[in-house]
């Protein structure tokens, strides 16, 4: 990445975090508590079952693919993984509602690869202590690229958000 791409630092080349406010957000989502070798899974038939659930309520989403953490992921990841939505949904297997809260939001976004997102998570960790912030509990990666299993990795977009507090 150059430092010509929006929201890059000039001198590494890596994207600048920022802070922002967001308001809440009405969901649908498959939440579960996953081990982390069995993540591509959970997502894949989530975000499956999602797709015809928010076909058949003729629901409008209103953003990217999301999946939102319940605290920091260590041997199994506490997650719901959706989309935000024009109203809510009528629980149906295993989609039910949700929101993405309203927060002011530490918000960087990774470019490549989603095998180093950690690491992208790591420095927005630190970016928010850095700026004398307190990083909140839960946070959220918004997936701005659609993956496919023939694209370069390296074309992937992945917005992370993490709510904080002075």
């Amino acid at each position: 990445m150059t430092g010509s791409t929006p929201g890059s630092g000039p001198a590494s080349g890596a994207p600048t975090p920022e802070l922002v406010t967001v308001g809440p957000a009405v969901t649908a989502v498959v939440r579960g508590v996953v081990p982390m070798a069995g993540l591509r899974d959970f997502f894949d038939g989530s975000f499956r079952e999602l797709a015809a659930v928010v076909s058949k309520q003729q629901l409008a989403v209103q953003g990217p693919a999301f999946a939102l953490y319940h605290g920091v992921p260590g041997g199994t990841a506490d997650l719901e993984v959706g989309f935000a939505t024009d109203r809510p949904v009528t629980p149906e297997g295993q989609v039910a509602p949700g929101t993405l809260p309203a927060a002011r939001v530490a918000r960087v976004v990774h470019c490549g690869s989603f095998d180093a997102l950690g690491n992208s998570w790591g420095r927005l960790g630190a970016w928010i202590g850095e700026q004398g912030l307190t990083p909140g509990e839960d946070m959220w990666e918004c997936y701005l690229t659609e993956p496919s299993p023939d694209m370069d990795p390296d074309d992937l977009r992945t917005e992370l958000n993490w709510p904080v507090r002075d």
